[in-house]
């Protein structure tokens, strides 16, 4: 297959999902072009690294001037500013020329920063005589995640960020979920949400004498009064109830397994390594909750402990937990997490909320690092407590499933060994190209029927 392939921000290993999406279905021989922007000299230089695979780019500058002007002309539309955000004219004209002079099986634009480069193609291959169908992969339920940030984030940038953005996500998820031919998340749980939000759009254009294919005739959600507009309009997203007529397929993360290995040397006794982007809110709250709620309870039997907070831009609140406590490292940028995953004792994920599957688990277990996780941090996951993971919800079960497993080097093998078997079996790379292979065949099937 010829494959365009949008993504907002450029594929690295950090951004798992689509950097191992384009390399796997260039390696089993389909033509990719790679549509993206670049921030710094580090990203253009990740994307020459691509070019070399043999992937066609296409990429421009994103300057956070332009992020900004973008978000500025975003406010008094009623769409959310994460839609905008990403917007590069000169992409969008590069990507006309390529639609005019290049004919492609399938078009997959990845994120909701993304789906607007997705509306714009549509509107230039409306020939019946040629469709080319369009799969938007919105990886998580962004109103979902805002949902429980807006009401539960550490951050104070996070809870206020996310409900300036809640209303107008909501809304808009769920237009979006009627504008391309197969919508696909990470999991179960996004996927009921955003049928939920298309069921609630369905019926206010049913309920609207307005058009509705005109996202900005919606309501404007008033950013001066957001809890009003809180409360989750998604119910038991845990067990939803089976759509065969949803055009949303789940194609789950999966985690490099040649290069997130289990290692032979030894292990640091009596540390914990928490890994992930810091700059993310979620991260934020859970690094905080770490500090401040669960390992108090854990230095009661445990002085000795030490906590490495393992990923790049640590904002401020993050950094000062280092402050005056060796016992805990806070490393900033680093060019490999995984040496921090081969020495640890446990790897932990305190995540209160989230969205989607959280990496930092599959990379710990892939390296054979046990884990201990809150029930949001496996949500997403097939993980069987005491099996596969260790699963404790407060801050008081999280630190006693810490020192057991500290105390018990025989459970922390076992937890070990069994999670790269789950990861093995589970969230394979290559399983998982497969798998968006049949989904692009089923699109390009329905489409020229």
């Amino acid at each position: 297959m010829h494959i365009l392939f949008i993504v907002p921000y450029t594929p690295t290993p950090i951004r798992t999902r689509p950097y191992n999406l384009i390399r796997g279905l260039a390696a089993r021989g389909h033509q990719v072009t790679l549509a993206t922007l670049w921030q710094d000299e580090e990203e253009r230089a990740a994307l020459g690294r691509l070019e070399e695979e043999g992937i066609h780019i296409l990429a421009a500058h994103l300057s956070r001037g332009r992020a900004l002007w973008n978000c500025l002309r975003a406010l008094p539309t009623g769409q959310p500013l994460q839609a905008h955000y990403c917007w590069s004219p000169s992409l969008a004209r590069a990507l006309g020329f390529e639609i005019r002079d290049s004919r492609f099986d399938v078009i997959h634009v990845e994120h909701l920063r993304g789906a607007r480069y997705g509306l714009y193609l549509k509107s230039l291959i409306s020939d019946p005589q040629s469709p080319i169908p369009v799969v938007w992969d919105s990886v998580d339920c962004i109103s979902y995640l805002f949902e429980q940030a807006a009401a539960r984030s550490g951050s104070f940038f996070g809870r206020w960020a996310t409900r300036l953005e809640l209303g107008r996500t909501r809304r808009y998820e769920g237009w979006l979920v009627g504008q391309f031919d197969r919508v696909l998340v990470t999991s179960g749980v996004d996927k009921a949400a955003l049928e939920g939000l298309a069921r609630i759009s369905e019926a206010a254009k049913q309920r609207s004498s307005e058009s509705a294919s005109s996202f900005q005739l919606y309501p404007i959600p008033n950013p001066q009064s957001p809890i009003s507009n809180l409360q989750s309009p998604i119910s038991n997203l845990q067990s939803p109830i089976p759509n065969p007529q949803s055009p949303i397929s789940v194609l789950p993360n999966g985690v490099a397994l040649d290069y997130f290995t289990p290692s032979a040397g030894p292990r640091q006794p009596d540390t914990l390594v928490f890994t992930g982007k810091m700059s993310y809110h979620a991260n934020v709250t859970a690094a905080l909750h770490l500090v401040h709620d669960i390992m108090p309870l854990v230095w009661q039997e445990r002085p000795q402990v030490r906590v490495w907070i393992v990923g790049k831009d640590p904002p401020r609140e993050v950094q000062k937990l280092a402050t005056g406590e060796p016992r805990i490292t806070v490393t900033g940028r680093i060019p490999d997490v995984r040496p921090y995953l081969w020495r640890a004792a446990v790897a932990v994920a305190p995540i209160p909320y989230g969205a989607g599957i959280q990496n930092k688990v599959l990379e710990a277990m892939a390296c054979g690092t046990p884990v201990v996780a809150t029930p949001q941090a496996v949500s997403a996951l097939g993980v069987v407590n005491g099996e596969h993971a260790l699963v404790a919800e407060d801050p008081d079960a999280f630190a006693a499933a810490v020192l057991r497993l500290l105390d018990d080097a025989a459970l922390r093998q076992a937890l070990g060994q069994a999670g790269r078997r789950y990861v093995e079996q589970h969230h394979d790379w290559r399983e998982i190209v497969e798998r968006l292979e049949g989904t692009y065949e089923e699109a390009i099937v329905r489409e020229k029927s």
